[in-house]
């Protein structure tokens, strides 16, 4: 569909995970008519036609697609990395263009009704029960553990494991606010590894576009700290997964569009987490897919909107994309440093940040609070796996100081588990070992805490020996002694030059890199222009 334009797409969504959409559409002729809630979406600037337009106002959207078709005409309307796909369905429906039906893709983006669906077509999914609100105290019918979601988000927001009563009322609080019609499913924990797929469907033929491997850390939160494309499990498992999702597709009536499935693979087999109605967000369909595969699953997923058979799903080669993530401790980024050498890595195709020098930044309780995301391609697994994650911990957040969220987390517990988790998982042993350190800086932060009585002795630094002998790895992998050369390369200090004892430990197994160049920058007055000696206060 190259050449002279051809056609007109509404594309709801301006943001990162939309751009793939709005090039391929560029790229296939089409006027790009781009609608976002937001007026300085970031690729606002990139349509041909921008509007700003909340996305879950399907009359509003229904509205300027009639006046699209009036002025010129309007041949399809598609998402991808959005949860409003409801809102495509509603327009498309209105208006007579390609797609599902409206009552399909409520059922694909309410869990709800997802359940209910799946559960009609006795298809394996979890348990479950809907809540309007904090329930009284009582036996939850689906048993524990249990996850607590929104019925109608995306990202992991508000969604987290439970073990017990006071976990769960805490959770259906927090479950409630991300929900944009206060409920909250209460789920049936699914034990096992997850996978993403995507799939383009034209009148009900359904094109398998990836299957992923995911990587969950941090509960009991279900954070993605990436992904890696296509899987590495063996075929059978790989086979019945998509049988599965394929199954599950169709139970939800996606004949026409995209659709993204989170499964479960479980002891009892797969299990369908949720299936959407579009293409997925988290750099798989525009990015690490078509790095992997030469495939294009945008190009095929506007041709379906658009009424054609898709095209650009043909693989052309088989290599590995990886996805990883780099997260920050909680507190107000000062700097980022490391994002030339982390682009310069052999294999690294891009880099994204959503930590900014002057804004805050949490430790991530779900997928959209990360520092940002690297992503690799390489023609076999091992290399573009080792390079992703290489690339993650090659970026370094350096937050300000003094700062109150900065110091309680510091203070933080330093065994797991717990959450926030330590950086490092200490045995009793390095423990023991932590807490007979003498603390030996002159001026102690009011962080972290003596959780042991230690005599002040003298003003050398004092070494965590069994720690920095250890095996033991921080949340993006770095040991000890790598650890202490972030601290070393971050702040233009050497710690072993200071007077640090346990007070500094603390700090570093707590909080990482990150906990070891804030304690130094609380205790000298000048960090940056201490040399290897620092002055201190």
């Amino acid at each position: 569909m190259g050449g002279a334009k051809k056609g007109r797409i509404l594309i709801l969504g301006a943001g990162i995970m939309q751009g793939p959409a709005i090039r391929s559409a560029k790229d296939m002729g089409l006027e790009t008519v781009v609608i976002d809630g937001d007026p300085q979406a970031p690729l606002a600037a990139a349509a041909d036609r921008f509007e700003c337009i909340d996305l879950k106002d399907i009359h509003g959207i229904e509205a300027l697609a009639r006046t699209l078709m009036a002025e010129g005409g309007l041949d399809g309307v598609m998402t991808a990395g959005t949860d409003f796909s409801a809102s495509v369905a509603w327009t498309a429906e209105k208006t007579g263009l390609p797609g599902i039906s409206y009552e399909s893709a409520l059922d694909a983006s309410d869990k709800e009704r997802m359940r209910r669906r799946f559960a009609q077509a006795g298809l394996p999914s979890p348990a479950f029960t809907v809540l309007r609100e904090i329930p009284p105290a009582g036996d939850l019918s689906v048993g524990y553990p249990a996850v607590v979601k929104p019925v109608d988000n995306m990202g992991g927001r508000g969604c987290r494991r439970v073990d017990t009563f006071a976990e769960l009322r805490d959770a259906v609080e927090g479950a409630l606010r991300f929900s944009r019609s206060r409920r909250a499913i209460v789920e049936e924990y699914m034990e096992g590894p997850e996978f993403s797929v995507d799939a383009v469907i034209y009148r009900g033929d359904i094109r398998i576009c990836g299957l992923a491997d995911r990587h969950i850390r941090f509960p009991p939160y279900f954070i993605e700290m990436g992904h890696t494309m296509p899987t590495g499990i063996p075929r059978k498992d790989q086979d019945a997964i998509v049988a599965l999702f394929i199954r599950g597709v169709r139970a939800l009536g996606i004949d026409t569009g995209a659709a993204k499935g989170d499964i479960k693979l479980t002891k009892k087999g797969p299990m369908i987490g949720e299936i959407a109605a579009r293409l997925s967000g988290g750099y798989m369909s525009g990015w690490t897919y078509p790095y992997a595969s030469g495939a294009a699953p945008c190009r095929g997923a506007l041709c379906a909107a658009l009424g054609i058979p898709p095209e650009g799903l043909e693989p052309r080669r088989n290599w590995t994309s990886a996805e990883r993530a780099f997260i920050s401790i909680p507190g107000l980024v000062r700097s980022i440093e490391g994002i030339d050498g982390a682009r310069k890595i052999p294999g690294i195709k891009d880099v994204f940040f959503r930590a900014e020098p002057g804004r805050r930044i949490s430790f991530p309780e779900n997928n959209v609070s990360k520092g940002g995301n690297v992503i690799s391609a390489a023609p076999d697994r091992e290399t573009a796996v080792t390079a992703a994650e290489e690339a993650a911990r090659s970026i370094r957040i350096r937050l300000a100081a003094p700062d109150p969220q900065t110091e309680a987390f510091l203070r933080g517990p330093l065994k797991a588990p717990c959450f926030p988790p330590p950086a490092f998982a200490l045995s009793e042993k390095l423990l023991q070992e932590l807490m007979e350190l003498p603390e030996t800086a002159p001026r102690r932060p009011a962080f972290p805490a003596p959780q042991s009585p230690a005599p002040e002795t003298s003003r050398g630094f004092r070494p965590f020996r069994g720690f920095l002998h250890s095996n033991l790895q921080d949340y993006m992998g770095r040991n000890p002694r790598e650890t202490l050369d972030a601290v070393r390369e971050l702040t233009g200090v050497a710690p072993e030059t200071l007077p640090l004892g346990r007070g500094f430990w603390i700090a570093l197994v707590r909080g990482g890199y990150q906990g070891g160049a804030y304690y130094i920058d609380t205790v000298i007055k000048d960090p940056a222009a201490a040399g290897a000696g620092g002055e201190l206060p």
